[in-house]
């Protein structure tokens, strides 16, 4: 059985994931919001007519990076329900569910991970958005950025090989979404 604090940080992150991307995929002038005085040309354009068109995706704000994460999530918590199931079961041997909890506690580490390095590589430049995501031996980073030098990519590479040791590391620039 998975501990009490465990099960409320799958439960609050998965709640954290469903309501970003609920927020993501809503239009600009569906929120309440404070007026500040400040305009935000970013979320909205001005037609040829005068009249006020919403952006489909605010800049910051990229579906291909939501809908990955979904996705990594998704097969994460599977996977975690096959290792619960596994732990639960009455039948299974001590080995069994020692391997279980071991790899629970595997993606778990995994995740951290990753959020760790998001959070580092966001820190290291302007960037709009970065999405790391392990498989195996191999680790991909998606940043949201036009374009990336040579030192920004070797830089990246250091900062993942630093946090999660010796794997090939795939550094994708995904251009800047322009509705």
């Amino acid at each position: 059985m998975l501990k009490k604090q465990t099960v409320w940080l799958l439960t609050m992150l998965s709640l954290m994931i469903v309501l970003s991307v609920y927020y993501m995929t809503q239009k600009p002038g569906d929120f309440a919001y404070m007026n500040t005085g400040e305009e935000n040309n970013a979320t909205e354009e001005t037609s040829t007519t005068g009249e006020e068109a919403n952006v489909d995706i605010a800049p910051g704000e990229n579906e291909l990076f939501a809908a990955l994460r979904l996705e990594v999530q998704d097969e994460r918590s599977k996977k975690l329900d096959r290792l619960d199931d596994v732990v639960a079961n009455s039948s299974a041997s001590v080995e069994e569910k020692k391997k279980a909890y071991d790899e629970m506690d595997a993606i778990e580490q995994l995740n951290t991970k990753e959020m760790i390095l998001e959070e580092t590589i966001l820190a290291s430049a302007e960037y709009q958005d970065v999405l790391v995501r392990a498989d195996g031996e191999k680790v991909f980073v998606h940043v949201q950025a036009d374009e990336l030098s040579k030192t920004e990519v070797v830089n990246i590479m250091q900062m993942v090989r630093d946090e999660l040791g010796e794997k090939v590391v795939t550094v994708v620039p995904e251009p800047m979404t322009e509705s």
